[in-house]
């Protein structure tokens, strides 16, 4: 009688579903938020990307009439290693068969500095819209001669380049944490790792050229 009894309380126990939809809910609770933390992140992300995509765009059209964010760049262009008396000053920078008439100065580039009146104008309209913790150093702005702007003795025209380097966006979610719990991970690529130890997830860098205007030569407004 005794076994009887025994053999059908572990046929009850087995067929004892008690408990079932709560170990099940543990089972896909970590995938649902993952989920959803997902969206809310990559929601932000992808507003911050494409604003920023527009707000570069408007940095560099500010910076190609402005005084130049970087120093060292001359103001006008000086004769370059072309010796010949044929071209005077006035004379456009590219001629045929002709190189060197208008110095070359290479490119001149520097990381944003708000103590300059052009960086102080432009980082606001960036600060607004990257992700949270960009700096002016997360911006560069570089200087390149290009020998079919400008004229001999003329202004300095050179392409102005607008860059986002090395931004950083962090989640406002556990979304790391989940992902490893999710894909039962020991380390999860959003929070950092061997190869990038910061928290977050590398920004893509984005940059907008454009030739220069004047670079605000003889504007005084």
């Amino acid at each position: 009688m005794s076994v009887f009894h025994e053999n059908s309380g572990f046929r009850t126990f087995l067929r004892d579903e008690k408990g079932a939809s709560l170990v099940e809910l543990a089972m896909v609770l970590a995938l649902f938020l993952l989920i959803l933390f997902g969206l809310i992140d990559y929601g932000r992300y992808a507003f911050h990307y494409v604003t920023s995509e527009r707000a570069v765009h408007l940095a560099a059209r500010i910076a190609v009439v402005r005084p130049p964010a970087c120093a060292g760049l001359p103001e006008t262009n000086a004769r370059g290693s072309y010796t010949g008396t044929e071209y005077s000053y006035g004379s456009d920078c590219k001629q045929t068969g002709i190189t060197g008439l208008c110095s070359d100065y290479g490119t001149i580039s520097c990381v944003g500095d708000t103590a300059n009146p052009t960086v102080a104008e432009i980082w606001p309209r960036l600060d607004a819209v990257l992700p949270n913790g960009s700096t002016p150093q997360n911006v560069r702005f570089a200087y390149t001669f290009d020998e079919e702007l400008g004229f001999l003795g003329g202004p300095a025209v050179p392409i102005v380049t607008v860059e986002l380097q090395n931004v950083r966006f962090n989640f406002i979610t556990p979304l790391g944490k989940l992902a490893e719990l999710a894909m039962g991970t020991g380390t999860s690529s959003l929070e950092g790792g061997t190869d990038d130890p910061e928290p977050g997830i590398r920004f893509p860098s984005m940059s907008v050229s454009l030739p220069a205007e004047d670079l605000n030569h003889g504007n005084e407004g």
